[in-house]
């Protein structure tokens, strides 16, 4: 049994800790899409440190960061960088764009214009920008921390549904509990603007790539993960189900999930963890079960109620 990323896991969320109150569940997000090669689109109100979440996760794993606070007016290349020409040295240099980071923060990405999310997306997808012809590769690891504001609907784009199936999970940062938001407030109290998180010393993104190519899915977990996303394009309420694209990401995901527990194996419980943050962006509803109020969570919980773990006939 593997123990090693469970302990990464503990020290990662005991030095977040020092600075952010509560989002358990979306420093786990981190890890797991910082390990599978996943990318995190958030959505949350203004003011519920959205920003300071992702800064201090990256500090604390010794990740470089960069936040581009995403306008109407973004250019492509304001991310991706551009030539110049350095009158000094005669000739056109690029100048790199805070896409060259390991983590990147891009802050109400829905206000980005559709030339800006595609250039955006051959990151997400690639690993690289292509600026006047040429290729450049991104550093490794890349990890995209995407931030909707669902209260602002003046100056924003949908995002395509292309856009939203390369992004492995879809976290929600709600208000926190009453509880959490008075600690909060005494953490505050205590320590002004509350930095004192100390960074990891080893570098942890080669220790979990390497536990999770040893971590083992049998034929069950594969069939029973195929069965949910094919269940998805079934359903009558449902219009546009899973990809195989969600499928891969959800077998990544679900073996991130069992070493961060502890485990080498994967078993049905990781599968189910990591579909209820998986898919419910992916599925898009027919206009009858909208109008009647029903939810994707809803929709997704049915599915899993529904879907049974069976070994394959000769297997």
């Amino acid at each position: 049994m593997s123990t090693r990323t469970k302990e990464i896991y503990e020290r990662v969320k005991a030095e977040t800790a020092k600075v952010i109150i509560g989002y358990e569940d979306i420093v786990e997000d981190f890890l797991i899409c910082l390990s599978s090669g996943g990318h995190i689109l958030l959505e949350g109100v203004p003011g519920i440190a959205k920003t300071t979440l992702a800064k201090t996760i990256s500090e604390v794993v010794g990740l470089s960061f960069n936040r581009i606070q995403v306008t109407q007016d973004l250019l492509p290349t304001d991310i991706t960088g551009h030539y110049y020409y350095n009158q000094k040295e005669q000739e056109f240099q690029f100048r790199h764009g805070p896409i060259f980071s390991n983590v990147i923060l891009a802050d109400e990405i829905n206000r980005a214009p559709t030339k800006t999310q595609s250039a955006l997306l051959e990151a997400m997808e690639e690993k690289q920008v292509t600026v006047e012809g040429s290729t450049f590769k991104l550093e490794e690891p890349f990890l995209v921390i995407a931030t909707i504001n669902p209260v602002e609907h003046e100056g924003v784009y949908t995002l395509p549904e292309a856009q939203l199936d390369r992004f492995m999970i879809k976290g929600l940062m709600d208000y926190l509990p009453p509880n959490d938001e008075l600690r909060l407030l005494q953490l505050k109290n205590r320590q002004w603007r509350a930095t004192g998180h100390k960074s990891l010393t080893e570098n942890i993104f080669p220790i979990m790539v390497e536990e999770i190519k040893k971590c083992r899915a049998d034929i069950t977990i594969l069939t029973y993960i195929r069965d949910i996303i094919q269940e998805t394009r079934k359903d009558d309420q449902i219009i546009l189900g899973g990809s195989p694209r969600a499928g891969e990401q959800m077998l990544y995901a679900s073996k991130a999930a069992a070493i961060i527990a502890g485990r080498d194996y994967v078993i049905p419980d990781d599968v189910k963890k990591v579909a209820r943050r998986m898919l419910p962006h992916r599925i898009t509803l027919s206009l009858d079960s909208e109008l009647e109020g029903v939810s994707t969570i809803t929709v997704l919980e049915n599915i899993l109620d529904k879907v049974a773990v069976v070994k394959p006939q000769g297997a």
